[in-house]
């Protein structure tokens, strides 16, 4: 797969790890880890709200919201992963810079592989890998059936 087929920002983190060796891509997922915003508070005091992603190794919550901005629908991402998980929070923190904002399409159209893009399969675990396509799957599919719902 090319990191053409990605849309910009992700595109622009794939080209980043890739530019890096092993150990510092490691470094790089850290840094992401803690810019991953924190929850809102309407999401912080219903928790129901979220849906956790039981195949990361950590317990892993997200949902996906869709907002009209300047006449468009753009696709919001949010995460909960504790502050102890910095690989579960890098890879959060990679999705939502990559593909917070976007419209649905967009994020329906990023490759299931895009993970493997990161360069990280040798330095990370395989289970570590599948949560990581795990949270992109989820995302897809929470936005693919927000696309199904009647118009309010």
């Amino acid at each position: 797969m090319s990191i053409s087929a990605l849309p910009t920002a992700l595109a622009e983190i794939v080209d980043d790890f890739q530019a890096l060796e092993e150990r510092e891509r490691l470094q790089l997922l850290l840094e992401f880890s803690r810019s991953l915003p924190d929850l809102p508070p309407r999401l912080l005091d219903h928790p129901q709200l979220l849906e956790q992603v039981v195949e990361c190794q950590t317990p892993l919550f997200l949902t996906v919201e869709t907002e009209v901005e300047e006449g468009s629908p753009v696709v919001h991402l949010y995460f909960k992963a504790p502050q102890e998980a910095p690989t579960t929070r890098g890879f959060a923190g990679v999705l939502h810079e990559g593909l917070d904002g976007l419209s649905a399409e967009e994020i329906l159209a990023v490759p299931d592989d895009m993970p493997d893009l990161l360069g990280l399969t040798r330095a990370i675990t395989p289970l570590r890998m599948r949560g990581m396509s795990a949270m992109l799957g989820r995302i897809k599919r929470q936005v693919a059936a927000a696309q199904r719902l009647p118009a309010h």
